[in-house]
């Protein structure tokens, strides 16, 4: 079933966070309605009630979009509070992960960008760029354990043990444990890297 797309008659003109706004929007509902297939940028500029040529110029294509919107609400779902120490502080970043792919919108993102991404040098930098974004969220953490006498994980050690196996499971649809599952985590990312694992 096709998606029935916003059709002003005018378009009142929009201030830039505005747009960025409206577009994000576009694209969580046309993903959850029609799972993707009609992501386009002309559709989704439709949908939000911009012009297409806008939506070209602040981010140059679909893929580039997709990650903007990816890495925009990981940052509104994944939340930065001080636990006090470096495993409460990962513990509580892997279960606001767990809950993002839990939700239709989380997993809808996750894959559209894994899958629409291609293997161009363009779209190669386009994807660090905003997975740049991401790894903030990292590396304050990492600064706090530091700054508090703790010895963080290396970065790849975080990507490869705690983001991987979300990404993984958003992307194939399977469901994490219940219960217990950012804790076994985050106690085998410590474990692996002789990281302490107090809490």
């Amino acid at each position: 079933m096709g998606v029935t797309s916003k059709q002003p008659t005018t378009r009142s003109r929009k201030s830039p966070e505005e747009v960025r706004s409206a577009v994000h929007q576009a694209v969580i509902d046309l993903l959850s309605a029609s799972g993707g297939a009609e992501l386009t940028i002309p559709a989704i500029a439709q949908h939000a009630g911009v012009n297409h040529t806008s939506v070209y110029r602040r981010w140059g294509s679909r893929e580039a979009l997709l990650a903007d919107v990816v890495t925009t609400r990981l940052e509104r779902d994944w939340p930065l509070d001080d636990t006090g120490t470096l495993r409460g502080d990962l513990i509580a970043w892997v279960r606001a992960g767990v809950a993002s792919i839990r939700t239709t919108e989380g997993r809808l993102l996750v894959r559209a960008v894994a899958l629409s991404m291609p293997s161009g040098p363009d779209a190669q930098a386009d994807r660090a760029q905003h997975f740049r974004r991401r790894l903030h969220a990292v590396e304050r953490i990492r600064e706090r354990a530091t700054a508090r006498g703790e010895t963080p994980p290396p970065l790849e050690s975080i990507l490869d043990q705690l983001v991987a196996p979300l990404y993984l499971r958003a992307i194939f649809g399977i469901e994490p444990p219940a219960s217990g599952y950012p804790e076994l985590l985050v106690d085998r990312l410590l474990d692996s890297t002789g990281a302490p694992g107090t809490d």
